[in-house]
């Protein structure tokens, strides 16, 4: 006989422009942070879901590479407006999972379109030269702090340099960054442009394992920052937070 738990639907991963679902060893209980309720399962993957992901975003890295900086800009505004559309749902995941109230969570989602909205090729050109990203594939790990705008802070000016992503959300929080991966494929994203990954430590071992990965980044709190730092230094990976 199933229990409640077991009915409790894992969310997926995202790959190739695609919901990707898998079979991990463990599953991570996401809770209501103003109730307790559990609401949700975050797949904890590995090695093997990190090289699918990086392999999607390495396939789909030289045509996004190759498409004028003004294109990639345009794409990142068509995001924005998708999410724009779609904010009340997106502040309220953010409320539901890290607890936010609805004004702070709110404001996440302002900052994160601001974010968006920001994309010229003035942007672009400063991002590929300060960052060096262009023609890479980036991982980006971030914390449940800000689950939604922690991630676009590097995912943006690596997505309009030409860069593509794989995005490791926290188990505790890993909706926002699905939902927004589903909103690139409303808004004409090309397919491995944007990946999310879900696990702990070691789907971010398996990232920083493959030579398909340039660099590892990390948006958060700094004393987690600073222990995911030593995972990619111990496998040579280059680093930024």
């Amino acid at each position: 006989m199933m229990s409640e738990t077991d009915q409790i639907l894992a969310i997926p991963l995202w790959i190739n422009g695609h919901a990707y679902l898998t079979m991990p060893p463990a599953l991570f209980d996401v809770r209501d942070a103003r109730s307790g309720e559990v609401k949700r399962r975050t797949p904890l993957c590995g090695a093997s879901e990190a090289l699918a992901a990086a392999s999607s975003a390495q396939a789909a890295l030289a045509d996004w590479a190759a498409r004028p900086v003004a294109e990639r800009a345009a794409l990142l505004l068509a995001l924005a407006d998708t999410l724009a559309e779609y904010g009340e749902h997106f502040a309220e995941l953010l409320s539901e999972e890290t607890g936010k109230d609805a004004a702070l969570a709110a404001a996440e989602v302002g900052d994160a379109l601001s974010l968006l909205r920001g994309a010229d090729s003035g942007a672009a050109s400063e991002a590929a030269g300060a960052a060096s990203v262009a023609r890479a594939v980036v991982a980006i790990v971030s914390d449940d702090s800000a689950p939604l705008l922690g991630p676009l802070r590097h995912a943006v000016p690596a997505l309009l340099a030409g860069a593509t992503v794989v995005v490791k959300p926290s188990p505790k929080a890993p909706s926002a960054a699905f939902a927004l991966a589903e909103l690139t494929a409303r808004s004409d994203f090309p397919g491995g442009v944007f990946n999310v990954l879900h696990g702990d430590l070691a789907a971010i071992e398996g990232l920083c394992v493959l030579r398909e990965v340039s660099r590892l980044c990390f948006a958060g709190d700094p004393a987690l920052g600073a222990k995911v730092a030593e995972v990619a230094i111990r496998y040579d990976k280059p680093f930024v937070d």
